[in-house]
């Protein structure tokens, strides 16, 4: 082999094994990335690589292009002062933070904050979405591109708990859902200009689900949940082709395998979305599989969801039959539980479910085999609302005080 095929296929192998983590949830809004491996087994002081303190409150994940983290925040009496953070990912250290004055409506009930949604990017821009209707544009080392000030257009766009729907960058088009019971729509902004591609009228009630993607026949849509059902649109135009019309929860969020999608509504339901894209054929519908906070997870043939009571269904993806079920409760087998959950789950491809409780207890279940195990239990003795994160063999999670990694 020539000396250039070498360096070819090294800085392959380096890119292949690199899997950032963009947005919510990560590989389709979904939760499950099958590239995602080396992820420890064990949350430790052992596996504990660092935390870092942040400077203000917030509930959206952290994201990871190459070595860098990024995490948003809001701070002060009335949360508008917006934050955006890079973190060196191989030791903490801070690399830049840019700071920006809300421009809207910063209301938000004591639960939330203002730096509730979960920034996106498309490995070359970080796009941060606040629940003021802020969204900003910067690109990897801190410089601004573009800001949107959304409350300017659209003024009645909020509601009185504060919003919380991540972004999610498709192809060329930021999509953002600004769903509540006043001014409610759904926008895809062109992701280099800042200025509307589409909008779409959404049903006039607080929603805090956020987008996902399917992919049908080798093209990308973006699925949009209310509490009307699921609508299905091409990303660059907004243009409608399917809609669920069947009604969906308002918190949790739908998960995604190629063109079939798992909606929250009347407990669980399994669509697929024809090849055409002109309907959707409904599989199933399990009213007990019923998700609370955590939206659901599908891993290989398995859906997970975790109902209002703290307790862990596993359920056969093909049928919504129920296979196993376990309580998250201490590993002591005390039978004390861990809290309720405001995050959702996450895994990677060795079937290591990661999943952290409001009150700051982290929990790996092993769901690889015919029943799940939590196999490690951590206390971070901080409030935690929101999802994990995965990347090159790493968690990333952040607390209301800190970001925390664990693995390498």
């Amino acid at each position: 082999m020539k000396t250039s095929q070498i360096i070819l296929t090294a800085l392959l192998c380096s890119v292949s094994a690199q899997a950032d983590w963009l947005n919510f949830r990560g590989p389709h809004a979904s939760g499950y990335d099958a590239e995602a491996t080396g992820s420890p087994k064990e949350l430790n002081e052992d596996t504990l690589a660092w935390k870092a303190p942040l400077p203000g409150r917030g509930l959206g994940s952290a994201i990871t292009i190459g070595d860098k983290v990024f995490v948003t925040a809001a701070s002060g009496p009335d949360q508008k002062q917006l934050h955006v953070i890079c973190f060196n990912g191989a030791d903490g250290e801070p690399i830049w933070e840019r700071r920006f004055w809300a421009t809207g409506r910063t209301m938000a009930h004591n639960k939330t904050c203002v730096a509730a949604p979960t920034p996106a990017s498309d490995g070359e821009r970080i796009y941060a979405f606040y629940s003021s209707n802020d969204v900003i544009c910067l690109d990897l080392e801190g410089n601004l591109i573009w800001l949107r000030g959304l409350t300017l257009d659209y003024p009645n766009a909020s509601n009185s708990l504060g919003m919380s729907s991540s972004p999610l960058v498709v192809g060329n088009t930021l999509v953002v859902q600004v769903e509540n019971d006043s001014e409610s729509f759904a926008a895809g902004i062109d992701k280099l200009s800042g200025i509307n591609n589409w909008k779409l009228d959404r049903p006039k009630t607080a929603n805090w689900t956020s987008p996902t993607t399917l992919n049908v026949d080798g093209e990308e849509i973006v699925a949009l949940q209310s509490s009307e059902g699921v609508l299905g649109v091409v990303p660059d135009t907004g243009s409608q082709i399917f809609n669920f019309e069947d009604g969906a929860a308002t918190i949790p969020s739908s998960a995604s395998v190629g063109d079939s999608l798992y909606i929250p509504s009347s407990g669980l339901t399994a669509i697929t979305v024809k090849t055409d894209g002109s309907e959707t054929v409904k599989h199933w519908n399990e009213s007990a599989q019923r998700p609370g906070t955590p939206s659901p997870l599908v891993i290989n043939d398995k859906v997970f969801i975790i109902n209002n009571a703290g307790v862990l269904n596993c359920a056969n993806r093909e049928t919504g039959e129920r296979l196993w079920r376990i309580r998250l409760e201490r590993s002591d087998k005390s039978g004390t539980p861990v809290g309720s959950f405001s995050g959702s789950p996450v895994a990677g491809a060795e079937g290591l479910i990661y999943l952290f409780s409001e009150a700051g207890v982290g929990l790996v279940i092993d769901v690889s085999g015919d029943e799940g195990e939590i196999v490690s239990e951590i206390e971070l003795g901080e409030t935690i609302l929101s999802s994990a994160s995965l990347d090159d063999g790493a968690v990333y999670i952040r607390s209301d005080g800190h970001l925390w990694k664990f693995g390498k």
